[in-house]
């Protein structure tokens, strides 16, 4: 009787120290789901439906969201900041692509160093993308590799391959980039949207009519 008397005490002192550390721990912050949140048309939608939709995706008065700007012509960086000019908003990445009529040429996604003017971070960031262009060129055999060959020479100098940014920004702010001439599109995504959770797929300016693949039969400058 003793002995079930004493495993009985050590039951309830195990239970108690185990609520205790429960009722003290800070309950986990939620995940976030890594490229949960779409920034750009769906593959094959149509091009006119997605412009149509993206007014709603605009974020209350005051609120600052993330946003994908969409160019309708590839800038150079010096462009790329006339055309930002001073909007009250902070570029936070740039989308980079080499065009080649009828080439399909790499996306390449490029975060912006903090601190650093626009125009310097756009031309470091413009470096970056011509270094990973030249591992691939490297990597790569037959045309994949004379496809990144050719986008490394290009990315070499101040080359027009700016097509899409990633802004963070509030209402008046993102109304006022999208009625820039030059600005093709403005993507809000939902507030509190972390930059983790955006999946970029810019709209392309060969894109007129659908959001589909890019013709791939053309031929690729020599390097």
């Amino acid at each position: 009787m003793r002995r079930t008397a004493v495993w009985a005490g050590c039951l309830v002192v195990a239970l108690l120290v185990a609520w205790y550390a429960g009722a003290q721990m800070a309950p986990s912050a939620p995940q976030v789901s890594p490229g949960s949140v779409r920034l750009g048309p769906d593959p094959g939608e149509p091009v006119a439906a997605y412009l149509a939709r993206l007014p709603a995706d605009l974020p209350p008065p005051g609120v600052t969201v993330p946003a994908l700007v969409q160019l309708g012509a590839e800038r150079t960086t010096a462009d790329t900041v006339a055309l930002v000019g001073s909007d009250r908003v902070t570029v936070s990445s740039v989308v980079i692509r080499v065009p080649i009529p009828r080439v399909q040429t790499a996306l390449r996604f490029e975060a912006l160093d903090p601190g650093v003017p626009l125009g310097a971070a756009l031309d470091t960031a413009r470096q970056r993308a011509g270094l990973a262009a030249a591992a691939d060129a490297g990597r790569l055999t037959g045309r994949p590799a004379a496809v990144a060959a050719t986008e490394q020479a290009a990315l070499a100098g101040p080359c027009a391959c700016v097509v899409a940014l990633v802004v963070l920004g509030d209402r008046a702010a993102l109304d006022a980039l999208a009625a820039r001439p030059g600005v093709r599109a403005v993507h809000a995504a939902p507030p509190g949207t972390q930059p983790v959770e955006l999946a970029l797929s810019p709209l392309l300016p060969e894109q007129t009519d659908r959001a589909d693949p890019l013709p791939d039969d053309g031929v690729v400058p020599p390097a």
